[in-house]
């Protein structure tokens, strides 16, 4: 019958209690942009590993998937930092070897010079503290064209850079074996350049309330299940 009892999928909850505002916000950008505007998906993806396998991966064949070794060596991390344009799929990306308000102020700096000054900035962000210091806020208030727009809290499902850095991972990091730092941030930089020669955008398609309904759906099937 195709069952699989081995498996086990896990969950979480938002207890955000403006859950539903913060929703009801982020999807409304994802289906009604601002004109006149970008909505940028934000988001580090923090401590990227540079491994090297202890044997070259050996290539897909016919019949035979890619192999690789399971034991590796860690030469290192670093910090990528996202700006997923939810229009047109593109991203503005840049590398740093810590996460810090510090970082998140340079890269904001850098989306600023990127994008045409006649262009608001509707970023969606997590909860993460560096987004929230008191040098970001002086900050913000000294450049209106960006508002912030916060997940819940568990609520990074809701951020599409995440789907995004599921293709880096899928196609790019878990396929890449590198010897040092630098190598596997040219390497990421490389992919990110090809990606943007030909972006695709990501299509929210779920309303509200259907998100909604689901998750009230949901709730109700594991309360009945006595949980």
């Amino acid at each position: 019958m195709g069952w699989k009892p081995h498996l086990v999928q896990t969950w979480k909850l938002s207890t955000d209690p403006l859950f539903v505002d913060k929703v009801r916000d982020i999807v409304g950008l994802y289906l009604n942009p601002p004109h006149n505007a970008l909505v940028l998906a934000v988001d580090e993806k923090s401590h990227m590993q540079a491994i090297d396998r202890t044997a070259p991966i050996l290539p897909v064949m016919p019949t035979t998937p890619a192999r690789m070794t399971h034991d590796y060596i860690r030469h290192g991390t670093t910090s990528l930092f996202a700006a997923f344009d939810i229009s047109s799929g593109s991203v503005i990306a840049h590398h740093d070897r810590r996460h810090r308000h510090q970082e998140f102020l340079r890269f904001l700096k850098l989306i600023d010079a990127a994008v045409p000054p006649n262009l608001d900035l509707h970023l969606v962000l997590d909860n993460y503290a560096t987004h929230k210091t008191p040098k970001i806020k002086e900050w913000l208030l000294r450049h209106p064209r960006f508002p912030l727009h916060f997940t819940p809290t568990s609520g990074s499902w809701l951020n599409l850079v995440e789907r995004w850095f599921a293709e880096l991972t899928n196609r790019k990091l878990r396929r890449s074996a590198h010897r040092s730092v630098t190598e596997l941030e040219a390497d990421v930089r490389k992919w990110i350049n090809e990606w943007n020669t030909n972006p695709k955008p990501f299509i929210w398609t779920k309303t509200t309330n259907d998100i909604l309904d689901t998750l009230a759906a949901y709730c109700l099937r594991i309360s009945d299940s006595g949980h």
